[in-house]
């Protein structure tokens, strides 16, 4: 008689969906709810459903100078901060001296709220702050620069650019090393014998090698870019708005969720196509 097969039962005890699933249920829990709340209270009201909430966001002048912002620090702070990254993890793969002195340095930001940063930022690039103090006792300045009028649109972008490359390229550099870290030290050994520079052993060794480092980096770094608020707040206030701001604004000054939640899954939809964006470029870049 041929031995019975394994029940239901046994299946379903060995299945891995079976470890999974305290993780998928709070995972639905903690975001798949919300997610659902918004997209109705985006898309309905008492008469049921409407687009009158996006028609209210449109009209608002905040909104597009927001995702003009907020997309404008996404291709500037981005690459600057990979770059930068990038030159620090290989320093670090260089083991200089004092290197564990290195790595806390860098990554002290880490450490600071994006509000305790903002403030810090805002005491250097306020009119009476440490910088025009600086370039008035140099003589470089009569008066200093207004560097956060609300006229200035070019100074205000320059000051949060500059504030969120000190704060989150920690977060990009730490990534980084990690990959760095997970690279055989034969295989640029092996190109340094077969005589190759060293631009050549960063873009034919190290490089291929980051991709999925480097993949993470850029869509961990990306989404919480277009989630950048307190730093622009602390610094600019609504002069320089964002698009996170606004949701701040439109829920809590305007008292209006429906705005708010429409402005919410624009912040979505931007951070899902970037993702998909990336790992079809770095897929691409691979074949």
């Amino acid at each position: 008689m041929p031995p019975a097969g394994p029940t239901r039962a046994s299946r379903l005890a060995g299945s891995p969906w079976l470890l999974l699933a305290p993780s998928l249920v709070l995972m639905l829990l903690l975001f798949g709810w919300p997610l659902v709340q918004g997209v109705l209270a985006a898309f309905r009201d008492e008469a049921g459903f409407t687009l009158a909430h996006w028609q209210r966001l449109f009209d608002d002048p905040y909104f597009f100078r927001a995702l003009r912002n907020t997309l404008l620090l996404i291709v500037i702070v981005v690459p600057v901060q990979l770059v930068l990254a990038v030159g620090m993890a290989l320093l670090m793969q260089a083991r200089p001296r004092f290197l564990s002195g290195h790595f806390y340095l860098w990554t002290v930001p880490l450490a600071v709220s994006e509000l305790a940063a903002g403030l810090v930022w805002l005491s250097i690039f306020a009119e009476r702050g440490y910088l025009n103090s600086l370039l008035v006792s140099l003589g470089l300045s009569e008066n200093g620069v207004q560097w956060l009028g609300y006229q200035n649109t070019g100074s205000m972008l320059f000051t949060v650019v500059v504030a969120e490359i000190w704060r989150a390229t920690s977060l990009v550099f730490v990534i980084v090393v990690a990959g760095v870290q997970l690279i055989p030290r034969d295989y640029d050994e092996a190109a340094q014998v077969f005589g190759a520079s060293i631009w050549q052993r960063l873009r034919h060794v190290t490089l291929p090698l980051l991709k999925p480092s480097l993949q993470v980096a850029l869509i961990l770094r990306t989404i919480l870019a277009l989630q950048a608020f307190a730093v622009a707040q602390a610094l600019t206030g609504r002069d320089f708005p964002l698009l996170v701001g606004e949701t701040y604004q439109w829920y809590v000054n305007l008292q209006n969720p429906a705005v708010a939640s429409a402005v919410a899954l624009v912040v979505l939809a931007l951070s899902l196509g970037t993702a998909v964006l990336y790992l079809r470029a770095m897929r691409g870049g691979g074949r």
